[in-house]
This record gives structure tokens, C-alpha cells and sequence, in this order.
């Protein structure tokens, strides 16, 4: 199967899991899986792929679907909701980090086969660490505030699509910068950067096209009262 077709495919379960995971559990259920998909996302991202002609990681996918999960608590529950599950996937990706460097300290027994994938999965240089921690949390406080600000000035069900699409493709292209920022500037000649830069975010960008219909669907899901929030 060629990786174009493999890539939408894997969005579609991607985005369906995670809807599948709401319905069942509801609001807790979207705290859950953006702990998990934080941690799976910077996993994944190790791999890169050859998709539409450009070289991309795999981790876009499931990264996105994080800020799908946060649209759906900001639309329903409150932009509080939203910003606490933030700080959650934030923490969890920290903890994740800091266990699997301790881990790698380990002496491996004789017969171990498990220490050379361990340190390419999670032996992250420290500027792709900080690159990584850094764009989650401005990227995902600014996709929650944005949302809000567009929720406000376009309400309704009307403009669902603009209010998703408006905050996380803007949100993304912040992401995007900030990670290739932190991790590569510097590090590549500028056309080079550049061209990372630009590759990373045009998949984010389908990424983001791409979860608008989930969104309507998990609307009409669970219609609990939103939680009241402070101005």
C-alpha cells in the first residue's frame, strides 16, 4: 500500500479511536487521550516517511488528534476544561521524558535486546526535548485562547468549522516554529530549515482539514451542560 493512501487511512482510525474512546467515557475519556497522545506522538516522530513527495515524521497524526481532543472539551465543557487538559498532556509528556532518561542509565544485562531501540526512541537530544516540551504547551494554551476568542466572536453551530479550523491550523503553524526553532535552527543551513519547517507544517495543516468532520460528530455527542468558566 503506498504511504499516501496508508497516511489517510491511519487518520481516519486515528480520529475515529478517538471518538470511540468519548463515547464511551466521555469527558474523561479526552483528559486520557491526550496524556497518551503526546507521549505516543513523540514516539512515533522518530520515524520519518516519504509522503507526497516530502519527507515528514510519522507523529504528526496522533499529535493532531490532541488538539482535536481540546477543541472538543473547549466547545462543550469550557475553555477551562480545555486548558486543564493541556496542562495534563504537558505533564505526562515531562514525566514520560524524565522516566525513560532514568531508565537509559541502567546498566542492560548480558542477553538484553531492548537497550539500542530504547536510546534511539527515547535518547532525545536536549534541544529536541525542550524544542518538543515548549511547542506542546505554547502551541496548545494558544489553540485553547483562540478558540475561545473565535467561539465569541462566531457562535453557533454555523461556524463550528471556521472555529476549528481557524485555531488549529493558526495553532499548528505556531507549533511548527516553535519546535523547528528550538530543535534545528542552527543546525541546518537556513534553506534547509526552511524546508523542514515548511514540510512539517503543510502535514499538520492536513492533519487539521482533515479532523473538521470528527468534530461535528463528537458535537453531537454526550450534551452534558458546558462548565461554567471565569472571564
Amino acid at each position: 500500500m503506498e504511504n499516501e493512501l496508508l497516511w489517510i487511512l491511519f487518520a481516519l482510525i486515528n480520529f475515529v479511536m478517538l471518538l470511540v474512546v468519548y463515547r464511551i467515557f466521555g469527558k474523561p475519556g479526552l483528559f486520557v487521550w491526550i496524556g497518551m497522545s503526546t507521549v505516543v506522538a513523540n514516539i512515533q516522530v522518530v520515524k520519518t516517511i516519504e509522503l507526497f513527495g516530502l519527507t515528514a515524521t510519522l507523529g504528526n497524526i496522533i499529535y493532531g488528534t490532541a488538539f482535536l481532543a481540546t477543541d472538543i472539551l473547549n466547545e462543550k465543557y469550557g475553555k477551562q476544561d480545555a486548558k486543564k487538559a493541556v496542562w495534563l498532556g504537558f505533564f505526562t509528556l515531562i514525566a514520560m521524558t524524565i522516566m525513560m532518561q532514568v531508565a537509559l542509565l541502567f546498566k542492560p544485562g548480558v542477553d538484553d535486546i531492548a537497550q539500542g531501540a530504547m536510546e534511539t526512541l527515547f535518547g532525545l537530544a536536549p534541544k529536541i526535548a525542550a524544542g518538543s516540551l515548549a511547542a506542546y504547551i505554547i502551541s496548545q494554551y494558544f489553540d485553547v485562547w483562540i478558540y475561545a476568542q473565535l467561539k465569541r466572536i462566531f457562535p453557533g453551530s454555523k461556524y463550528l468549522w471556521l472555529r476549528n479550523n481557524g485555531s488549529t491550523m493558526v495553532s499548528q503553524l505556531l507549533d511548527s516554529a516553535v519546535f523547528c526553532g528550538i530543535a534545528f535552527f542552527g543546525e541546518y543551513p537556513l534553506g534547509v530549515w526552511m524546508e523542514i519547517f515548511f514540510t512539517t507544517y503543510i502535514i499538520k495543516f492536513l492533519v487539521a482539514a482533515i479532523d473538521t468532520p470528527f468534530l461535528y460528530w463528537a458535537k453531537h455527542m454526550h450534551n452534558e451542560r458546558p462548565t461554567e468558566e471565569a472571564v
